[in-house]
């Protein structure tokens, strides 16, 4: 994570900070990576007044740290089939210290102030003038971060219980492994499938159309931000925003442009395709790679899973993902600066919002699994599954 986070803010340019800060935002971005809490505080002296907050995870970094600690977690665990409760809790409860322990550290190494300048402001030399030059920094809340980095590892382990076909369960909840695994596994290959094809788009963006530092810090910090935002908004989900002052978020123009409108803008493919027409192509993709996880789930199921079954499987499971991430995807960021009552400074005030229409998004989601778990199970009645016994090949077997 430490890397990923520290690849991501020297190609956005936070190399140059002032005052060897560079070490402590890249402990910032671990922290909120993690679930944990990072207080943004502003300073403008007796006669001004300045405020900041900020609330958004780099979902590369969290994803380099997920796939890394569920690989260590479930590597050891791929021999045997059925393992007792206290033997998981013996494996998950030293990486969970180790984690928090790590975490801790970070937490108390995550914290930096900043002078902001006011040089092009009109009111600057008025603000140098009083002693009120604005400062603001972060600084990492200990028990916050702990708290929901307890829950980040908790809920880490348990989804990578669900998606392994290969690590054990305890006896009670075997009978579990083949309504809940093969959703559960699919679902989150759609998920690194999304990644890796904006990984690919943002790579081909980078070298064709200029920018590649800021298109790889992109890549770096928030890819998963923008591709499971396409994901939701490709099988019809919706996004409310705006984007008001000098700061905005680092995405593609279109859906800059629908969230810069007059007012709170609603994002959904129809908003993005005013704009561009190839948004359209969103639900393209959205219903192939859905298909092919309902095709996924239902291959790595037994044979005699009905596909009724299948399509309630899918469903849920997509559903609960989808919820998860715009949860995880809701950005929040505000600056806001004034000077002896007067308002915004120079133009330094400014916020950022996108939040999820949860109904709209997580209803649709819903749909839209049961109908690919539905479709998939009825395409992989093709293939050879688990259970599935060639009928030809046991009639012209001899019999002893």
């Amino acid at each position: 994570m430490i890397a990923v986070a520290a690849a991501g803010l020297a190609c956005a340019g936070a190399g140059s900070l002032p005052g060897g800060a560079f070490p402590r935002v890249v402990a910032a971005v671990v922290v909120m990576a993690a679930g944990g809490s990072v207080e943004v505080a502003g300073d403008a002296g007796l006669l001004a007044d300045a405020g900041a907050s900020l609330s958004v995870l780099p979902l590369s970094v969290s994803l380099a740290g997920a796939l890394t600690t569920g690989y260590a977690f479930l590597r050891p665990l791929h021999n045997r089939a059925v393992t007792r409760p206290g033997e998981l809790t013996a494996r998950a409860a030293p990486l969970a210290l180790l984690w928090l322990l790590a975490l801790g550290g970070t937490a108390l190494f995550a914290r930096q102030n900043f002078a902001l300048s006011t040089a092009d402001s009109s009111l600057g030399d008025l603000g140098d003038l009083l002693g009120s030059a604005p400062t603001v920094g972060f600084r990492a809340a200990l028990p916050a971060t702990l708290f929901f980095g307890l829950l980040w590892i908790l809920g880490l382990l348990l989804i990578a219980l669900l998606v392994s076909r290969r690590a054990p369960l305890p006896a009670a909840l075997v009978r579990f492994h083949a309504a809940v695994r093969p959703a559960a596994f699919a679902t989150v290959v759609l998920l690194l499938a999304y990644v890796v094809l904006g990984a690919g788009v943002g790579l081909v963006a980078a070298v064709t159309q200029g920018h590649a530092a800021r298109t790889l810090a992109v890549l770096l910090l928030g890819l998963p931000n923008l591709a499971w935002l396409a994901l939701t908004l490709g099988f019809g989900g919706a996004w409310e925003g705006r984007v008001d002052g000098p700061f905005g978020l680092p995405v593609p123009q279109p859906l800059d442009a629908v969230l810069r409108g007059p007012g709170p803008s609603t994002v959904d493919v129809g908003s993005l395709a005013e704009q561009d027409p190839r948004a359209w192509w969103l639900v393209v993709a959205a219903a192939v790679l859905l298909l092919g996880a309902g095709v996924l789930a239902a291959v790595r199921s037994p044979a005699r899973i009905r596909p009724r079954r299948h399509a309630l499987h899918l469903g849920v499971a997509l559903a609960l993902a989808t919820l998860t991430v715009c949860l995880l995807g809701r950005v929040q960021a505000r600056l806001g600066l004034s000077l002896l009552g007067l308002g915004d400074v120079g133009g330094l005030g400014g916020r950022t919002d996108l939040t999820p229409v949860l109904w709209r998004t997580v209803g649709l989601a819903l749909l839209w699994g049961a109908v690919a778990g539905f479709l998939g199970a009825l395409a992989a009645r093709r293939l050879r599954r688990r259970g599935l016994v060639d009928e030809a090949a046991a009639v012209a077997r001899p019999h002893p």
